[in-house]
């Protein structure tokens, strides 16, 4: 019987890489049979391009909840519709409140297997048929294909183990390079850059965690997806990555030290990977010892880093030492970065 796939896309802000995506889909040598496109209520253009484009045939009204259009798309190769769902947001949820949004609406549903990924991920031609075939396997949870970077070679850090030991130090091991002519490898972590997540599995452990607003959302959910059944890595399909995320680091220097750092107007995104880095590792570190000489170190690198490089040394500080407790306690509140470095949100 066909299982039917839904590819799941957030975007936010990326509208050059977003149709490139959309592009790949329509390429699709096999047909995927539909997408939910997740915009984060962003503000570069992405509507109006989309109607240019063809890919919506109105633009949606400025609402207080998310607004839905539904068109279809025609598959290039194979000539078949593909059921395309846009979805704006009414504010930014973060990737984490994206992929909870559009995991929820493609599983409500009724889709078989849902295949996640960000704005500037590309598929490879052959990259469904190539993998659809291990969808039949017995005790899957979810597949994850190869990610490859602009450069050709694979991107490691995207699949991966679980080090859950010492998780401050590296809590995912990637995949080594050697391991890439095996038709399937069994593995622990997959981002959410190509990762094909079986509906059955959802049923069993619902949605993302919309409350990470970004950063560790993809490890936390795998850690729940291994308790449903296996993960494997399929390197033979492929999906282009090409990292389109600014950098807001810049280089500084005391005496003969350097350090990259970040803009003080973009510090407020740092909070959430340390936050959600400190939650997951109290909850599934094997070594309390462990967990606690690294938290320890963690802090006081990331605090001598603020004190010697930094801008705005208070205010930093005391959202660094915010996310570290928050993390601790598990305080799940998304505008308390920003609160404490600009002051109150309108």
């Amino acid at each position: 019987m066909k299982k039917t796939v839904c590819a799941v896309i957030v975007t936010y802000n990326r509208k050059a890489y977003l149709i490139e995506c959309l592009r790949g889909i329509k390429r699709q040598k096999q047909n995927i049979d539909a997408v939910y496109l997740i915009d984060n209520a962003s503000t570069d253009g992405t509507p109006e391009l989309l109607l240019k484009e063809g890919f919506i045939n109105d633009l949606p009204q400025t609402l207080n909840e998310p607004t839905q259009i539904v068109t279809e798309m025609t598959n290039f190769n194979t000539g078949e519709s593909i059921n395309f769902y846009y979805v704006r947001m009414s504010q930014n949820t973060g990737g984490a409140g994206g992929f909870h949004e559009g995991v929820k609406r493609a599983h409500s549903a009724g889709y078989d297997w849902l295949w996640l990924m960000d704005d500037d991920a590309e598929l490879y031609e052959d990259a469904l048929k190539t993998i659809y075939p291990f969808c039949d396997e017995s005790n899957v949870s979810a597949l994850a294909c190869s990610i490859i970077g602009l450069d050709g070679k694979p991107v490691l850090m995207h699949r991966g183990y679980f080090n859950l030991e010492n998780p401050f130090k590296q809590i995912v091991t990637p995949v080594s390079e050697s391991q890439y002519g095996q038709a399937k490898i069994k593995i622990d972590h997959a981002s959410f850059v190509g990762i094909l997540v079986n509906s059955k599995a959802i049923d069993k452990i619902g949605y993302p965690n919309a409350e990470f607003f970004i950063h560790y959302d993809d490890l936390e959910y795998c850690l729940r997806l291994r308790e449903y059944g296996e993960v494997f890595f399929i390197p033979s399909s492929r999906v282009l990555h090409k990292e389109g995320a600014s950098s807001a680091n810049m280089e500084k220097r005391l005496l003969w030290l350097r350090s990259n750092r970040i803009q003080f107007e973009k510090y407020w995104l740092t909070y959430f990977g340390k936050r959600n880095l400190t939650w997951l590792s109290n909850k599934y570190c094997t070594s309390k010892i462990n967990f606690w000489i690294g938290l320890i170190r963690h802090a006081l690198r990331t605090l001598t880093g603020v004190i010697l490089f930094d801008d705005n040394k208070i205010r930093r500080t005391r959202m660094i030492v915010s996310a570290y407790g928050d993390g601790l306690s598990g305080r799940f509140d998304n505008n308390r970065s920003r609160t404490i470095l600009y002051g109150k949100l309108k």
